[in-house]
């Protein structure tokens, strides 16, 4: 029963990918006043099978300057760990629950930089080298106040299981109790992702397309996939740690959603930032507020336990 309910969660997560990938051409589509893909099937919904098809099809090319092995282990090595994150995922039975989530996804999600340094070194091309680079500084950066706003809530409930949050916010959202600090996760989250305004790694205007620039076919698609599925167990994760994580209601799935849409919606709305900005912003704007809350937990926690003594 483990391994069936793993290979069909992996199963319906490859199937989401696609989906997110044909909702976010229909909203940049419908917020450009155009239409997004609707021939390929009824409204277009056959058409992430047809990209999927056409890019595993094309013809494989391999670099002459390349480190060859890395070249081709890279993309599998990203995907495998983009796919690993979803462990997390919070069943009852069938599947593992763990009691140190918050430091699973903590410890996975810090190797997805290893991806990002392989992929931009192994092709031997000095532009995704530097979209590497920066791709790699941007994710350290955000990453520290990731670990310490789920630093901050391993105070508060004394504990790192992810079940733990859904039995905590029955009577009220950690979302409304603290409001900016879901929005610089939020944030955190699009920087870690390489999303816009954050995707300094893919700044067309400078880099054509980051630390991903010579693959194609095939090797282009599975780090698409893995950059997709990061986003969308993000905005899964995002739900369980703020919005109530009931996985058993519609409304879990709908939030999920929402989330997912407001990643597009950002994207289509803001331009990107300059890049000395998003260092000022990740250790003078978000590290500063981060720590604040780190501290406000901490007395929420110490007037309960003097509350509960007396």
């Amino acid at each position: 029963m483990f391994f069936i309910s793993f290979i069909l969660l992996l199963i319906f997560v490859m199937v989401s990918v696609g989906f997110f990938t044909l909702m976010e051409r229909k909203v940049l589509g419908y917020i450009q006043v155009r239409k997004g893909p609707n021939k390929v099937g009824y409204l277009g919904l056959l058409q992430p099978f047809s990209d999927g098809m056409k890019l595993f099809l094309k013809e494989q090319f391999y670099l002459m300057n390349s480190n060859y092995l890395m070249y081709l282990i890279c993309p599998f090595f990203s995907l495998l760990q983009s796919l690993f994150l979803w462990v997390l995922f919070p069943y009852y039975i069938n599947c593992l629950d763990f009691n140190l989530g918050l430091l699973f996804f903590l410890c996975c999600s810090s190797l997805g930089i290893y991806g990002l340094i392989i992929c931009g070194w192994s092709s031997n091309s000095i532009y995704s080298m530097l979209g590497c680079v920066r791709s790699v500084s941007q994710a350290i950066s955000y990453e520290v106040s990731l670990s310490l706003i789920l630093l901050g809530f391993f105070f508060l409930l004394d504990s790192y299981s992810i079940m733990d949050f859904y039995y905590l916010q029955g009577s009220i959202w950690f979302f409304l109790m603290s409001l900016p600090l879901f929005f610089s996760w939020i944030s955190c989250c699009m920087a870690e992702s390489n999303r816009t305004p954050f995707d300094f790694s893919e700044g067309e205007s400078e880099l054509v397309s980051g630390f991903n620039i010579e693959y194609g076919g095939g090797g282009f698609a599975l780090l698409f996939i893995s950059e997709y599925s990061s986003i969308i167990f993000l905005c899964t994760f995002s739900t369980m740690i703020f919005l109530g994580s009931d996985i058993n209601s519609l409304m879990f799935y709908l939030k999920i959603i929402i989330l997912c849409f407001l990643f597009v919606w950002v994207r289509s709305t803001l331009p990107r930032f300059r890049y000395d900005k998003l260092m000022y912003l990740a250790w003078k704007c978000y590290l500063p507020l981060v720590l604040n809350y780190m501290f406000f937990f901490i007395l929420i926690k110490l007037l309960c336990f003097y509350h509960f003594f007396l």
